[in-house]
């Protein structure tokens, strides 16, 4: 049992399935008292009956303040874990503004509001916990998805931002960071991810034992899959090398599409 989490009161957006159900089922088998939250009802309140947890539906962007409520006042940890992805890679062909200001919006904007409203409370005790989950595309990219991949790097900018920003003052942030992971996401990601993602795809529960062994470490950078810290230092090291080795990945999948 991590003494971390034990009693602490717990959020995890789009929790209805897939990473987000499994961060709740750890949290809850940890001890914690956990809010399922989904937009989906249904879903929510499904997990929750599961765990013995609580279920809030609604917006993610919107949730912190019934949440704070069914905890009985108090958000210890907060898991920004819902997510979107569209398939928008032809930009040339076209742009669908709507799409890609809901993933701003879901991707991003909901980690940075959810903070706004937990950030008076937390400094105020001296304590508080902020999971987001990014994805290695934050770090990275990924083919076929520049909504999902520029949001994701924006949600890890603003998890690194508020690490560099709080952690003197009692504030814990982790950034989960996986690839592939065997959800209902990465089955929409089509070709592109049957290509990239799928063959060394995980089970949600990997990234939920990944965020806790984290947790235990108190690391911010959270990476299911190891590899990514190899592909992300390549990136740094040699930006071209590295570019012209994702172009060949990207006419790889042109092909075969």
């Amino acid at each position: 049992m991590v003494e971390a989490v034990q009693g602490a009161g717990v959020v995890v957006t789009g929790a209805g399935g897939g990473i987000g159900a499994a961060l709740a089922r750890r949290f809850a088998a940890e001890g914690a008292r956990v809010v399922v939250n989904d937009l989906d009802p249904d879903r929510a309140k499904a997990v929750a009956e599961e765990i013995g947890g609580i279920a809030v539906a609604g917006d993610a962007s919107a949730v912190v303040g019934d949440a704070r409520d069914a905890l009985g006042g108090v958000v210890d940890v907060y898991c920004a874990n819902a997510g979107v992805a569209f398939d928008d890679g032809d930009v040339e062909k076209g742009l669908d503004e709507k799409s890609w200001a809901v993933a701003w919006d879901v991707n991003l904007m909901a980690h940075v509001r959810a903070a706004h409203e937990l950030l008076p409370g937390w400094l105020e005790r001296g304590n508080g916990r902020f999971v987001s989950t990014v994805s290695a595309a934050g770090l990275l990219t990924m083919i076929g998805a520049p909504s999902y991949s520029v949001t994701k790097h924006g949600a890890y900018a603003f998890a690194e931002w508020l690490s560099l920003t709080y952690r003197h003052r009692g504030i814990k942030v982790h950034a989960i960071c996986p690839q592939g992971v065997r959800t209902d996401m990465l089955a929409a990601t089509g070709s592109a991810g049957d290509l990239v993602l799928r063959p060394t795809a995980i089970e949600p529960a990997d990234v939920a034992d990944a965020l806790f062994r984290g947790i235990e470490e108190d690391r911010f950078l959270i990476l299911p899959h190891p590899e990514v810290a190899q592909y992300y230092q390549a990136r740094a090291g040699d930006p071209d090398h590295w570019l012209t080795n994702m172009n060949h990945l990207q006419q790889k999948w042109e092909e075969a599409r």
